[in-house]
Order: structure tokens, then C-alpha cells, then sequence
């Protein structure tokens, strides 16, 4: 399987990465994604494209950079993500303790995601180390509040990962799921927020910054959460990105509305991440606030998590009510995340629960993208790996 997911050599990355590559590098997993599928219209299509050019497209959407393979948002992982031809990338939005605004997952993910717990700075984080006993995994929590800006920088980025039963912090930091991959894992360059946008910029992508929870209580030293959503729609303003190359998403629903109320030109693009607990997809009585509701109140997009668009019907793979109720308001639907539930032989996992069944392989994930594509119109899909919403989008002519 590794062999497969090696899809993008340090060589092509080098020879590569200018600021507007000509050629965009799928690699062989979108090819090798196809041979699995059984045959039918939708194979034949897609085997048709096999080595054909690809074009960026705005369907493909990077979910932290390409962490697949690559430290989530890194440098490098942003790289990768635009040489796969993704046509927006994404810069999980968080801040340091002097208040500047960085590129991560979670204010508390520094422990899992980076290098600190082998550094000096780890006698910073919020809690240390501690092994694993008995029944308890091993901890730690280390947050960017917990760092100034210039401490941050000094961290290398690293795969996601935690070995809970460790007993050194440095065991900790090994835990890579086996269908990744630290072939890569060496350089991971953390950055800004602003860096992200020169970066993203430059690579010729749009933009879709996620304003995350923050981990501290608000106001943090005087900092609320209106000044933090302002924060991030300022740092595009200052370097004259027009707004309708952003897309600043949040799982708060008032981010989303002060952004419609205070900046209309981002807010019409803004993204409510739905991740509604008490929602049950396959019931419109549960979507409180309604899809009616939701447009109302300015939001034009929403993007929940690919399971919630989906269902069964006589073991055929079909929209689900909250997708048809979504689509009826004339909601523009993004949803995530593909390619982040390792091989598929088993199900799927938490990402395909409404599908599990009709679930079989690796060879069903095409299948799911066009479900998507086709029947509930989504206009974006986030990726781990991006080259295969790219092939997908670019075979069938997707923008």
C-alpha cells in the first residue's frame, strides 16, 4: 500500500515548486484508485483520463496541505497540495500567546503535531509529559497560546501523531498510522498566517482560512473573539487579496454572521462548518437552524462532513435528506474529508458511517466522489490527498 501512496517524489517536488508550476504532478494513487473500482460506466470514464493533463480546479480542495503524506500545515505539505492541483488551499487559523496569528489545526495540537516535546520549550506547554500507567495513556498538552511567536517558529512540524502507551516523551512523538508515511516527515516548516498568504499567492491558489476554537477563555489579554475574527479577515485586506479569492469558514456560527455583518465582501463566502452534534442528517426536523433559516441569515455556504450528504437506498449510494434540504435552500454545499480514513476495505470509518455497508474497498472512493459531484452538486471537496479530487474534477470538466 505504501508503495502506492508515494505518489510524489522530493525530486519532482524540488524541480516543481516555482511560483507558478506549469505542470500539475498527480502521481500513480489517483490511476491505482481506479484500477480497484469494478467495472462500469463511471471506470471506463475515469481510465479514459488516465495521463491525460490535468487543470487546477476549485472542486479540489486542500485539507491542510497534503497530510496524507506531509506534516498538516507545513510549507511543504501547502507545496505538495498545489503541485496535486488543488485549487484552494487551507490555513487552520489559531493564535499565539502575543496574540499573532498561525497556521494549525487546534491551539492545543503543538504536542502531537510538532517537535516541542523534544525541545526546550516543552517546559512551556499548558501540561507536560506524562507517561503511560496502568489504563492511563500518555499526555501531554502544548498549546500556541503557550508560545510566543518567535518560540513557535523555532518548532519543526511532524505527522500527526501521538503514541499513547510511551514512556518518553520522544516515544510519544512516533505513532504514524501505517497507511501514512514519515518519508517525508523530516522537514516540516511551520508558518503564519500571513506567511500562508504570500505563500498561497504566489502558488496561484485561492484561500479558505478556518477560524478555530480557541483553547483559552475569551477575551484572551484583552483579545475577543470579534477582534480574533477580524483579525483574520484583516491580514487578507492588508495584503490586497480580493475578497472573493477567500473563503473564512468557522464552526461557529456567530463567526460566520459577524463576518456577513461586518466584512459583507468576505462574509458572502464565508463557510459554516457544519458539525452540529444533535443533527441527524436523515431527519430535517433536527436542523435547527433550518437550511431556510441558515440562508436568511446570509450564509451562502455549508460544508459538513461527507457522511452527513450521504445515505443508502436498496444498497445504492444517494443523497441524504439534509443534502436534498441544503440544495433546495439554495445552499452551496463543501464537505469533508476524503482520503483521511486510511484503506477502505473495512468500511470507511467515521467519514462513510451513513455508507459503511456499501463500503467494500478502496476502489468505492471515486464512486463516493461522484455521488457527490453529480447528485448533490457539491461544489468542493477537502483532501488529505489532493490529486485525486483533481483527477476527478479535471476529467469530468469540473472548474
Amino acid at each position: 500500500m505504501r508503495f502506492f501512496l508515494a505518489a510524489l517524489s522530493l525530486t519532482v517536488l524540488t524541480s516543481a515548486w516555482s511560483a507558478h508550476a506549469a505542470d500539475i504532478e498527480l502521481g500513480p494513487r489517483p490511476a491505482w484508485l481506479v484500477n480497484q473500482m469494478d467495472d462500469s460506466p463511471l471506470k471506463a470514464k475515469l481510465e479514459s483520463c488516465i495521463g491525460q493533463p490535468v487543470k487546477r480546479s476549485l472542486f479540489s480542495i486542500s485539507h491542510r496541505g497534503a497530510p496524507l503524506q506531509f506534516p498538516e500545515h507545513t510549507e511543504e505539505g501547502y507545496r505538495a497540495a498545489a503541485l496535486m492541483g488543488a485549487g484552494i488551499l487551507e490555513c487552520d487559523v489559531t493564535f499565539t500567546r502575543d496574540k499573532e496569528l498561525v497556521c494549525r489545526h487546534s491551539q492545543n495540537d503543538l504536542h502531537t503535531t510538532t517537535n516541542i516535546l523534544a525541545t526546550d520549550l516543552a517546559d512551556k506547554c499548558t501540561s507536560g509529559f506524562t507517561p503511560a500507567q496502568g489504563d492511563e495513556p500518555a499526555s501531554a498538552e502544548c498549546r500556541t497560546s503557550d508560545l510566543t511567536l518567535a518560540e513557535f517558529r523555532s518548532l519543526r512540524g511532524k505527522m500527526d501523531s501521538a503514541d499513547k502507551t510511551a514512556q518518553t516523551p520522544e516515544a510519544f512523538l512516533n505513532g504514524t498510522a501505517p497507511w501514512r508515511t514519515e518519508l517525508y516527515g523530516a522537514a516540516g516548516t511551520l508558518m503564519t498566517h500571513g506567511e500562508s498568504i504570500r505563500l498561497f499567492k504566489d502558488l496561484g491558489v485561492k484561500f479558505t482560512p478556518e477560524l478555530k476554537a480557541p483553547k483559552v477563555a475569551m477575551p484572551y489579554d484583552g483579545f475577543s473573539q470579534r477582534d480574533y475574527a477580524q483579525k483574520l479577515v484583516d491580514d487578507y485586506k492588508a495584503a490586497g487579496i480580493p475578497p472573493e479569492d477567500v473563503y473564512p469558514q468557522s464552526f461557529n456560527l456567530d463567526d460566520v454572521r459577524y463576518w456577513i455583518a461586518n466584512e459583507p465582501d468576505f462574509g458572502k463566502q464565508a463557510v459554516f462548518l457544519d458539525g452540529r452534534r444533535d443533527l441527524e442528517p436523515m431527519d430535517p426536523a433536527t436542523f435547527t437552524p433550518s437550511m431556510e433559516e441558515l440562508k436568511a441569515m446570509g450564509v451562502n455556504y455549508i460544508a459538513p462532513p461527507l457522511f452527513v450528504l450521504l445515505t443508502l437506498e436498496n444498497g445504492k449510494i444517494v443523497p441524504s435528506p439534509y443534502a436534498r434540504a441544503a440544495k433546495a435552500a439554495g445552499l452551496d454545499i463543501i464537505t469533508w474529508t476524503l482520503e483521511r480514513s486510511g484503506p477502505l476495505g473495512s468500511g470507511g470509518g467515521w467519514y462513510y458511517q451513513s455508507i459503511n455497508e456499501a463500503v467494500d474497498g478502496d476502489g468505492r472512493m471515486l464512486e463516493v466522489v461522484d455521488v457527490l459531484a453529480q447528485e448533490v452538486g457539491v461544489k468542493g471537496i477537502f483532501s488529505d490527498w489532493p490529486a485525486t479530487t483533481s483527477f476527478y474534477a479535471s476529467c469530468m470538466g469540473l472548474e
